[in-house]
């Protein structure tokens, strides 16, 4: 007869592998240093330099906060992810000149970058490193791939790449990839939950759905089920402007408070749909979202990212309401006058158990 004590080491497992099922979940839910980078212009445009700790305020939720400011340079950390599948391949040979532009968006030697490119994979080309010339060799392995666009995914991978940084950096998500997301298995929850604790802020250049659409080869048609006797005649659609944003992929087209639907996707309403994730991304984290078509596009939106990261400030803090659950709203101001300031609206915290 067979001894029964392993049987018992298996309830043993199980209730260690709960216990550390429910550790890890209430570690997600709790919020030690939030990180909101701000970015402070003029009506013009041009960014504000000069500033000091004092002339800064921050209200999380209405409440005042004890911040920190860092008002000289951080060191950047950055994953650029790429997307590099069939309907991309109008415009990879664009983006494999840019390797050049790197040492000026994270600023030389200090700053490290790594290289992701994704389609129905997600793919390391090159580990974080401040040697352009390995970054340029890196960008030259970009090649098209399947239909699928798995952006999401990407960003969930491109953000526990980041973990990995030292805490003293900035840590920064440059997405160059059309606005939708064509079979990521990751949610976008998910992607946000882990852009919001690894404090990891986004930006975008966004590729044109349209060109890419026209320029792209023609994938092989798919045998149909219907006889062609028995196939209808395609129905007109209306050219409105939800539509046209469908095709076209126009960023700020919607750019409204995007605060709610943040909220939404954190709670895990089935129904909601999001057209542009990017969106949501790059507005959660503070960043910005840009489009390129030509290569001189392409080329001024990174050095339009470089030169925002070297001008905005740098705000800490350990909440003093950290108790309280669901969507903490971040609210910036400057002692100047008359300036547009651009930060993370906010950050969310799971309801603790009663």
């Amino acid at each position: 007869m067979m001894p029964s004590r392993p049987f018992l080491f298996l309830p043993l497992l199980a209730s260690l592998l709960l216990a550390q099922e429910s550790s890890d979940q209430v570690f997600r839910t709790g919020v030690n240093v939030v990180v909101a980078p701000t970015v402070v212009m003029t009506k013009e445009g041009d960014f504000v330099s000069g500033l000091q700790p004092k002339d800064f305020e921050l209200v999380d939720n209405g409440k005042p906060q004890d911040i920190k400011v860092d008002v000289t340079y951080v060191p950047i950390s950055m994953v650029v992810a790429i997307q590099a599948n069939s309907e991309a391949e109008p415009v990879l040979d664009q983006i494999k000149k840019i390797g050049p532009l790197f040492r000026g968006l994270v600023a030389g030697d200090q700053g490290e970058v790594a290289l992701l490119a994704f389609d129905h994979r997600v793919q390391t080309l090159q580990d974080f490193t401040s040697d352009t010339e390995k970054l340029e060799i890196a960008l030259q392995k970009l090649r098209p791939g399947s239909m699928s666009s798995r952006m999401t995914d990407a960003v969930v991978a491109a953000s526990r790449m980041l973990r990995s940084r030292p805490k003293d950096r900035r840590r920064v998500l440059l997405l160059i990839s059309e606005t939708r997301d064509v079979g990521s298995e990751a949610k976008i929850r998910e992607a946000l939950t882990d852009l919001q604790f690894d404090n990891v802020v986004v930006y975008s250049v966004n590729m044109s759905r349209l060109v890419n659409t026209l320029l792209s080869k023609p994938q092989p048609p798919r045998p149909s089920a219907i006889p062609v006797t028995a196939q209808p005649l395609p129905a007109g659609v209306p050219p409105t402007p939800s539509n046209a944003e469908q095709v076209y992929g126009i960023p700020g087209r919607n750019a409204g408070n995007v605060i709610p639907a943040i909220v939404e996707i954190f709670r895990q309403v089935k129904a909601i749909f999001v057209d542009n994730p990017i969106e949501v991304y790059t507005k959660f984290t503070g960043g910005k979202e840009t489009a390129f078509v030509k290569q001189k596009d392409l080329e001024r939106a990174i050095a339009d990212i470089g030169n925002e990261l070297h001008s905005e400030y740098l705000i800490s803090y350990v909440p003093n309401n950290r108790e309280e659950g669901g969507f903490h709203e971040i609210q910036v101001t400057v002692d100047r006058p008359g300036v547009k300031i651009r930060t993370r609206p906010g950050y969310w915290v799971a309801s603790q158990p009663q």
